[in-house]
């Protein structure tokens, strides 16, 4: 046979026992797969002739230690495909055989994956044997029509004081957490996933530290009355690809659910690593850098994966997606922060400033914001809202002057009022990290507080 002729072979991808046997029954046909091998490798790119499929698409290469490490064609180079390896260490060298392996752009879904730990291609990593899965979905979504995306009409209780009273959230509503590292994010979304109301909650766990992983996993598996959750989890140590695509698996997951009418909450945690994956294979199949390093494809990235969530008019189903976003440096203006921040329906910026003096959660309620919120709350909530943040914009405006002593009591009763609030309007936003306050309750404590 020669490189890139039709060759008709069994899938690799094949396990012991009846989730094998399924396996092999499922892949058998007669449609014919190309066989490429390996040319090239530079930088962590292979390139492979003969291998005659689409952008997205996996093979896997055969290294010389008998693995079959598992690559994705990310562009083309001429009649070569540019492909990335999921993992970047193994030993391959050139003339090795290139396996296509098509189901890859594809996620197993279903109600097995209840409580289950899934890596980025669908494997299951938390030690509890195979993932019976009878049902797939396209990796990537199908393109809908924008008409069938409803509005956010109803609340979502999420269990904490300052989102559900000062930052009212929607069912199918999308939040950007933003902070820079150590303010409290991943305290956040834990605390969110505690009390949030949801059918399913769906967590991509991108780029994080391992440790991090199994503190999530065994916090999730000490709540008994949680919500049944599914876990996507690639560590910071593996490749740009493999970052990438446990992005979309998570969102192709959620999406699943949304179309059987469920209310799903899926949490990205988080998209800086998303984008700064693409950022790697962007520049490494030849994209110019453009804005603060990042490739076009980065930026463009983040609303197609954004904008997967959302309601559903025709199935009544919902996914309320939150995705945490890194601040390098605490700059509020990086590209990355920057786009999310455009294409959310609203965000929550974590203050430094905040934490250092141990407010948890840290939300500068000046700087956060729901678009929503005034759609979906009553006049009463929005007008003690409205009144909360007057009186914190106020204070933090002349806070340098008060500080300084050039502010004299009785000058401003607006600056007055505000510095007799401070206080109050700090202990509404603290709460402890395993504190839940539902929204009625939340509601309430705002209105008897700050209603003018």
């Amino acid at each position: 046979m020669t490189d890139g002729q039709p060759e008709f072979v069994s899938d690799p991808n094949t396990g012991k026992g009846i989730q094998g046997l399924l396996a092999r029954i499922e892949h058998i046909s007669n449609e014919p797969r190309y066989v490429g091998k390996l040319s090239a490798h530079d930088n962590g790119m292979l390139e492979v002739t003969g291998f005659a499929y689409p952008l997205g698409y996996s093979g896997r290469v055969i290294a010389t230690d008998g693995r079959e490490i598992s690559a994705e064609v990310v562009g083309f180079k001429g009649s070569r495909a540019l492909m990335i390896p999921m993992v970047q260490d193994a030993p391959l060298r050139s003339g090795s055989r290139v396996m296509p392996y098509l189901k890859s752009n594809e996620a197993a879904v279903g109600d097995a994956l209840f409580g289950r730990i899934v890596g980025p291609m669908g494997e299951p990593i938390d030690g509890k044997g195979p993932i019976l899965a009878t049902e797939s979905v396209p990796l990537s979504g199908l393109e809908g029509n924008v008409m069938r995306r409803a509005s956010v009409t109803k609340p979502i209780d999420m269990g904490i004081r300052a989102l559900n009273g000062l930052l009212t959230f929607g069912q199918g509503q999308r939040v950007a957490i933003i902070a820079g590292s150590g303010v409290g994010k991943s305290m956040l979304i834990n605390q969110i996933l505690d009390g949030v109301v949801a059918d399913v909650v769906v967590v991509g766990l991108i780029g994080e530290r391992g440790r991090e992983v199994n503190d999530f996993v065994n916090r999730r598996n000490a709540k008994k009355d949680a919500v049944p959750t599914i876990t996507v989890a690639v560590p910071a140590d593996h490749s740009p690809s493999s970052r990438l695509k446990a992005a979309h698996r998570a969102t192709a997951i959620a999406e699943h659910f949304r179309s059987q009418g469920k209310s799903v909450v899926l949490v990205i945690d988080s998209l800086t690593r998303v984008a700064h994956a693409q950022r790697e294979i962007g520049l490494a199949a030849g994209e110019p850098p453009t804005m603060k390093g990042y490739p076009p494809s980065a930026l463009s990235m983040i609303p197609r994966l954004i904008e997967r969530a959302g309601n559903d008019s025709e199935t009544g189903g919902s996914i309320t997606a939150i995705y945490t976003v890194l601040a390098d440096g605490d700059d509020l203006d990086d590209p990355v922060v920057d786009s999310a921040r455009a294409i959310a329906d609203g965000h929550i910026i974590l203050s430094r400033s905040l934490a250092e003096q141990g407010i948890f959660p840290a939300i500068d309620v000046g700087k956060s914001i729901s678009r929503v919120a005034v759609d979906i709350i009553d006049d009463h909530h929005h007008a003690a809202q409205t009144h909360f943040r007057r009186l914190w914009s106020i204070f933090e405006e002349n806070r340098d002057l008060v500080l300084m002593g050039a502010y004299q009591a009785g000058s401003d009763p607006n600056i007055d009022e505000a510095l007799a609030q401070w206080p109050i309007m700090v202990d509404y936003i603290k709460q402890k990290p395993r504190e839940l306050i539902n929204f009625q309750q939340s509601v309430s404590d705002l209105a008897s507080l700050f209603e003018p």
